[in-house]
């Protein structure tokens, strides 16, 4: 069936969406869709020990966030300006978002912090206007530079400051590279996993360096004429047989995120089954999707005509997935990145 962008599109007033974490974590809440019946019920984060199962595999994306934020100063004018690092292109040779993007010509040079991390515009896309830019810093890796003088890339519509920028990213990441957290992980708590463990839930880590790609708008009337960007991904041996396992013994495999989702599905997709395997993937999952590996996802709500909207109407339905929207709006959780969470099994 021909979907449009409108398709996917639902009212959500301003104030639903959550400009801070829950604190604890685990005290976000939880609405449980079930696709055998299109039941709702609402529950709290840390009553995940009661409602799965023992058997269940958590699969969860282990990549962290940059602080990949830079705020600098033009040289030798002053003017203040700003990178978002996107993705390393080659050693110290980054695509990067510039603002103001049409002030950073070719050539131009950018001070940060103690003028220790410098930067030199190299070149602008044509297709998008980024940049690709080569860092100098006196350092032994950028990253060190991005630690002192970086922020946590929050998006657009949370307007109020980090307290820590370890708000922003979740318990278990490891893996630097993300330029916005796999969001529905930032739930869990190291007591929660814990908990989840001694229930019998098995965890598995797969690697996918979120890029802002994923949260583009979706310009197009026709969603098929949307492009995704893509993403490097990762899953070892050892997630690969958790998961081939889980399966023979008729368990469960549930993706915490639509960027552990993606991961699955695209290796599977392209493989015909999950082995260990690393690359891009540009996958782009709406209705009609079939599915090879999910059998649960846990995500929040997220912002409306979006691709990860149409991931989850892909997974749970595309009006069941509407409805769940509407009865969100109505009980006032909480959206987006720091918002609540819902269970689809």
């Amino acid at each position: 069936m021909m979907m449009q962008k409108s398709d996917f599109a639902f009212e959500l007033p301003q104030e639903l969406i959550a400009q801070e974490p829950c604190v604890p974590r685990d005290a976000a809440r939880l609405m449980c869709l079930s696709r055998g019946n299109d039941e709702i019920s609402h529950r709290v984060f840390h009553e995940l020990p009661q409602i799965l199962q023992a058997g269940d595999l958590l699969v969860i994306n282990n990549s962290k966030v940059l602080p990949a934020r830079l705020i600098g100063h033009k040289h030798p004018t002053g003017a203040v300006c700003e990178l978002l690092l996107l993705r390393q292109v080659k050693e110290d040779m980054w695509e990067c978002l510039a603002r103001p993007g049409k002030r950073l010509k070719e050539g131009t040079q950018v001070v940060f912090g103690d003028g220790t991390l410098t930067a030199c515009i190299e070149h602008t896309c044509e297709e998008d206007g980024n940049k690709l830019v080569r860092f100098s810093y006196d350092t032994q890796t950028l990253y060190e530079k991005l630690d002192q003088f970086g922020k946590m890339p929050l998006p657009p519509y949370i307007r109020k400051q980090l307290e820590d920028n370890s708000q922003y990213q979740t318990v278990y990441a490891k893996e630097l590279g993300s330029a916005a957290a796999p969001t529905a992980g930032l739930h869990f708590t190291p007591e929660l996993m814990q908990r989840l463990r001694e229930a019998g839930v098995q965890f598995a880590e797969v690697t996918l360096h979120v890029g802002l790609g994923t949260f583009r708008p979706v310009k197009e009337d026709n969603i098929l004429a949307h492009k995704m960007h893509s993403e490097w991904y990762s899953i070892s041996e050892e997630t690969a047989q958790a998961i081939q396992r889980t399966k023979e013994a008729g368990h469960r495999v549930i993706a915490v995120g639509t960027t552990s989702c993606r991961t699955l599905e695209a290796a599977a997709a392209k493989h015909g089954k999950i082995i260990a395997c690393s690359g891009d993937t540009d996958i782009f999952i709406y209705p009609g999707f079939s599915f090879r590996v999910l059998d649960g996802l846990i995500t929040n709500f997220h912002l409306p005509e979006s691709t990860l909207i149409m991931l989850v109407s892909a997974f749970y339905g595309y009006e069941a997935t509407m409805h769940a929207y509407e009865v969100a709006v109505k009980e006032k959780y909480r959206f987006f990145s720091f918002g609540d969470a819902m269970l689809i099994l």
